[in-house]
């Protein structure tokens, strides 16, 4: 499947674009003159005061008394003035970067530390006359406790912590309904700069909750756009558990019956817990996920919308992805017959259909299928002008191919896709080596072992010293498939150290446990093959661990790790254990292979054996005579 990457950013627009006007809350820009200044000011000290910048205004020499009204405060600057002759500014209300001074004078922008800093060592601040009516009314003042400072102390909004700290800034003024919308744009932005995740997750939380205190209840669209861009926030931090909980709450909040718009909004909440389950590698969940959205989508948009074709190819990737290769079939042919309806001949859009379509038949052993769809998806691509995903789709073709033991069409393809790749990615880009490692596992089948060798060696210098910016599972792939290579030379040392290495670059990316079990289940067969029992148990015990977290417990790669497990056990002498694993083995490959397939008949074999072992002389009758019955049929 291909992995798809949570956009903040166009989660955000996607949602947005749900509103029916354009003058939604969230659309609202703070950055303006007059009253909205006013609200951008208040609206900034209920975030919490960020602000670093404050505004001077340079005004008359005067000194500032505690005035009782706003004409009381006039005279006495006045006679301060006349009778002192000390000079001292005003302080301006502060506004956030990037808000003009609605001063006609100069104006001088110092930090909160240097204003304080100034403030004790300069007691006057010279400047300009500011003009006699300033647009915004800047109510009674006070002085500062400290005489001759020339500074006003900046005016508390309604969510800046007291002094005395019964009002904490981060709680109070929620419910404030242009609050949100300004909270989720400061995360919005920090995400998009790429600095402080930490701090735009804590601001996108509390825009959630000003959205929830402010809706009453009812269902908004806008807390719908918060949920999804935190949970993203989330999932980048890596904190996929964290996530789910929003997104759920998230799907419980629109009303498909209010429109469009509120049944879409559940659509992309359904989509992208799909995507976290699936970060998570629980397949089973993520696959209800998407298709409780698909549902949802066809149900508002109508089933040949080109839209419900684009998810018909995502909901076959994923199933794909859980080895359900028939249902990934139907799927994918669904979304092909939607959009060869919906669009012209060889659309790209047929093209990625084809494409899929090709590898999931290349997967069911369809070969020459596989090949028709690759060579027509091919064609769509160079006609579209789409010759940097040719190189890919070569590669494909050079796979069908080579099953079909056409190995000179097979070479010429992958030549073909070798020489796109030095041209547009560069000599020591990864997709070079998986080129590489076609080509040795091509000449490893014709029996040209050095050629072979030699392939697999120039693979691994490139695996082995990445360009900078390469994503390390895409390293950890390539290894995975050298090794396979190794393994199949019969030279099993060599396959360990590289399924080492790339668990241990799995081991650090999130999401990837269904991937790590089954690398340490392959190393488990190797080790079992040397021999190692021991190394074999332990490996089959940490796949089999991660595999029943990961929910995948009725895949028949589960069913075949437990008999795989099973033979380790009885190499070690746990015969109980052997006959538990073997019996949960049986009816897994039972379930989803069917009793008459060879690894659910290899089951029965080796459960008879251990219940001989055990002196259980009529039950290993009883499975032998059903075994043999069985073949019989």
């Amino acid at each position: 499947m291909v992995q798809v990457e949570t956009s903040i950013e166009q989660l955000y627009e996607n949602v947005c674009d749900m509103q029916s006007s354009d003058q939604s809350p969230s659309r609202q820009s703070f950055g303006s003159y007059g009253e909205e200044s006013r609200i951008d000011s208040e609206l900034h000290h209920l975030a919490g005061g960020e602000s670093t910048e404050v505004e001077i205004m340079k005004g008359e020499e005067q000194e500032v008394d505690k005035p009782e009204d706003d004409s009381r405060s006039n005279s006495s600057s006045k006679k301060g003035s006349s009778s002192s002759g000390k000079k001292s500014g005003l302080l301006d209300k502060p506004r956030p970067t990037g808000v003009k001074s609605i001063s006609s004078g100069d104006v001088k922008k110092v930090s909160r530390p240097q204003l304080d800093s100034e403030a004790s060592t300069k007691p006057n601040v010279k400047g300009k006359t500011p003009p006699e009516k300033p647009p915004i009314n800047k109510g009674k003042v006070k002085t500062l406790k400290k005489p001759n400072t020339g500074v006003l102390p900046m005016k508390k909004g309604k969510g800046s912590k007291l002094q005395n700290g019964t009002e904490d800034a981060s709680e109070s003024g929620l419910g404030n309904p242009d609050l949100g919308p300004f909270l989720l744009k400061q995360a919005r932005d920090l995400v998009s700069a790429g600095d402080n995740p930490q701090k735009a997750l804590e601001l996108a939380l509390r825009a959630a909750k000003s959205y929830e205190l402010c809706s009453s209840g009812k269902p908004n669209l806008e807390l719908v756009m918060c949920l999804h861009v935190t949970a993203a926030i989330y999932c980048s931090l890596g904190q996929y558990n964290e996530a789910i909980p929003l997104l759920e709450q998230s799907i419980e909040i629109p009303v498909i019956e209010e429109g469009q718009e509120h049944a879409l909004a559940k659509f992309a909440g359904h989509m992208q817990l799909g995507d976290t389950y699936a970060m998570l590698g629980q397949l089973e969940n993520s696959i209800t996920c998407y298709s409780t959205g698909f549902e949802v989508q066809k149900r508002v948009l109508g089933e040949t919308d080109p839209r419900v074709g684009e998810t018909c190819r995502y909901l076959a990737e994923a199933h794909m992805q859980a080895l359900q290769f028939d249902e990934a079939q139907r799927l994918c042919q669904m979304a092909l017959d939607i959009h060869r309806e919906n669009s012209t001949p060889a659309s790209l859009e047929e093209a990625a259909d084809r494409r899929l379509m090709g590898l999931i038949c290349e997967t069911k052993g369809d070969h020459e299928a596989a090949l028709e769809h690759l060579v027509l998806a091919r064609m769509a691509m160079v006609a579209n002008s789409q010759e940097a995903e040719v190189a890919s789709v070569d590669c494909s073709i050079g796979d069908a191919y080579l099953s079909l033991s056409r190995y000179d069409e097979a070479v010429f393809a992958y030549q073909k896709a070798l020489t796109a790749f030095k041209t547009t990615k560069g000599e020591n880009h990864p997709a070079i080596g998986s080129v590489f490692v076609r080509l040795a596992d091509l000449y490893y089948r014709t029996g040209k072992l050095r050629e072979s060798t030699s392939y697999c060696e120039n693979a691994l210098r490139i695996y082995e010293k990445p360009m900078p910016g390469i994503p390390p599972e895409e390293i950890a792939t390539g290894l995975t498939d050298v090794s396979a290579i190794y393994e199949s030379m019969n030279d099993l040392d060599q396959a360990i150290k590289l399924l080492q290495k790339a668990l241990k670059i799995y081991n650090d990316v999130p999401g990837q446990q269904s991937t790590v079990a089954g690398i340490e289940a392959q190393m488990g067969v190797m080790y079992y093959m040397l021999g190692n029992y021991s190394e074999s148990y332990n490996s089959f015990s940490s796949a089999i661990s991660k595999l029943r977290i990961c929910r995948d417990k009725k895949s028949a790669f589960f069913g075949i790790a437990l008999n795989q497990m099973g033979l380790a056990c009885v190499q070690r002498y746990a015969i109980k254990e052997a006959v538990e694993l073997f019996e949960e083995a049986k009816s897994i490959l039972e379930q989803e292979c069917g009793p008459y397939h060879p690894d659910t008949l290899s089951v029965y074999s080796n459960l008879a054996g251990t219940y001989d072992a055990i002196g259980s002389l009529f039950l290993m009758l009883f499975v032998s005579c059903d075994m043999m019955l069985k073949q019989v049929g």
